[in-house]
């Protein structure tokens, strides 16, 4: 891949990790939650705030660790992704979860932003992933959650 046009697509994935675009990002959709909120059930709906948040960090986290780590095992699906149904957060695992967000984000990042690093090489230890893959893969899968946690949060009546 020629280097412009690797740069090119590496700044268009970061700006999907990391920016909004066309649409709110995680970090502006967690901000100011009430922590009265993190826990509350909303009718119909499976997941807490607090457990979407957590969803998104142990998806990213395993999709971060399988492409830095090739001994690196996943969690089993679909039970090792989610926290049980029954758990809670307070406010500090909220900050928590978030950090660990921010950080893997971070992992994630510079390792996809090194020059050595083939987007589109199959990583030896998977089964076809690369790396251009698995960024789209940590966009899609973070929107997707992005989008629920607004929703719980205006059946909570705390979205403007």
């Amino acid at each position: 891949m020629e280097p412009h046009t690797r740069e090119g697509i590496v700044k268009e994935l970061s700006e999907l990790l990391t920016q909004g675009n066309a649409h709110v990002t995680l970090a502006e959709a967690c901000a100011n939650v009430p922590a009265h909120l993190l826990n509350e059930h909303v009718p119909d709906l499976p997941y807490t705030l607090w457990q979407l948040a957590e969803h998104i960090r142990i998806a990213q986290w395993d999709i971060v660790e399988f492409c830095l780590n090739p001994e690196h095992e996943s969690p089993q699906w679909p039970e090792g992704y989610w926290p049980a149904p029954d758990a809670q957060g307070d406010e500090t695992g909220w900050q928590q979860t978030l950090a660990h967000i921010s950080q893997d984000q971070k992992r994630f990042l510079e390792l996809l932003r090194d020059p050595a690093q083939d987007l589109l090489a199959p990583l030896p230890h998977g089964s076809g992933q690369t790396l251009l893959r698995e960024a789209l893969l940590i966009g899609d899968h973070t929107a997707y959650h992005t989008g629920q946690i607004i929703l719980v949060r205006r059946l909570l009546n705390n979205w403007e």
